[in-house]
């Protein structure tokens, strides 16, 4: 049985190798963006594949839109570079080998007598500081999240988290106001754009 996946909760800041055996912590990877993690089954999956090859679209997206996608995968680093390279990605992939990921969350797929350390597909949306805003099970293929529904969840994640989402509001507008004053030293910007003081 899952856990650790309610939305709200802050999952660990999990420090894992890349192909190349570099190690990142997931904080460093996202920043003060959204994240996109997605919890592999395995290198050995095609479903694996046909989803990585779906995110190729959206990863371009993302780069525009302060967002991060992060893969991570319950292999050895061959593998993960292994299904890096089939797919084309270039975001960030991460090797997992010691399950430490998938039984944080009791994610491993028991139905697979074949590959004993395969996981259950997950794929979370967490909002800055690691917090699960969504998930979905991809168990099943239908399950995992189409780039477009993933477009609709990151733009009501960031309507709700950037205040100037809609920076035509009257308060977008004294909060940008505000961050300019504080940038001069408490002067007030005047219609000529040129500071002035109080």
């Amino acid at each position: 049985m899952s856990k650790n996946l309610d939305p709200g909760e802050t999952i660990p800041d999990f420090e894992l190798p890349d192909e190349n055996g570099g190690l990142h912590r997931l904080s460093e990877l996202q920043g003060d963006n959204v994240l996109v993690l997605h919890l592999s089954r395995g290198e050995h999956c095609p479903r694996e594949r046909q989803f990585h090859r779906e995110l190729l679209p959206f990863h371009e997206w993302c780069a525009v839109a302060f967002t991060e996608v992060v893969s991570i995968l319950p292999n050895e680093l061959h593998d993960v570079y292994r299904l890096k390279i089939s797919t084309g990605a270039n975001w960030t992939f991460l090797s997992d080998e010691a399950l430490a990921v998938q039984r944080h969350f009791d994610i491993n797929e028991y139905t697979d007598t074949h590959h004993d350390y395969a996981t259950v597909p997950h794929t979370l949306i967490l909002s800055p500081g690691r917090k699960i805003e969504k998930v979905y099970v991809g168990y099943w293929f239908w399950g995992r999240p189409t780039i477009h529904q993933l477009w609709a969840d990151l733009g009501d994640i960031h309507m709700r988290i950037k205040a100037d989402f809609d920076p035509t509001t009257p308060e977008a507008r004294a909060a940008w106001e505000a961050d300019r004053m504080a940038a001069a030293g408490g002067l007030r910007w005047g219609p000529d754009e040129h500071p002035t003081a109080e």
